[in-house]
């Protein structure tokens, strides 16, 4: 349970540096909604990677880039996944595109991402 609640601790994190990278290149910089949202993506990926292998699932003992390669498969599908979800809610429902974020976010991260990280990516 203290693995489980160190990683959404963690994801909450990635998640603030996630969306102050959408909101910025959106509301500051104009971008187009879901380009802002991948670039978001990208550096909450980053930050959660790093913060993931040192503390979460201690994976310092292991060879940091095959953690890396492995983390890079499973994060693609998690931006796949989120770039679809969050243009699929915006698009066809008319949410507006930090609430799609959100939804999206929250269902992918219990969903998909702990179970992987914790199984493939840092075992």
């Amino acid at each position: 349970m203290i693995q489980f609640l160190k990683a959404q601790a963690s994801s909450l994190i990635a998640t603030v540096a996630d969306f102050l990278v959408t909101i910025v290149c959106k509301e500051i910089l104009g971008m187009w909604y879901l380009l802002a949202n991948i670039l978001g993506v990208i550096s909450g990926g980053l930050v959660n990677f790093w913060i993931n292998r040192d503390w979460v699932f201690n994976g310092r003992e292991k060879a940091a880039r095959y953690q890396a390669i492995r983390y890079f498969v499973i994060w693609t599908g998690n931006l796949l996944l989120n770039a679809a979800g969050v243009w699929l809610l915006t698009q066809y429902s008319s949410f507006n595109y930090l609430v799609s974020k959100t939804v999206v976010s929250l269902v992918v991260g219990w969903t998909y991402n702990y179970f992987l990280q914790k199984n493939y990516v840092f075992k």
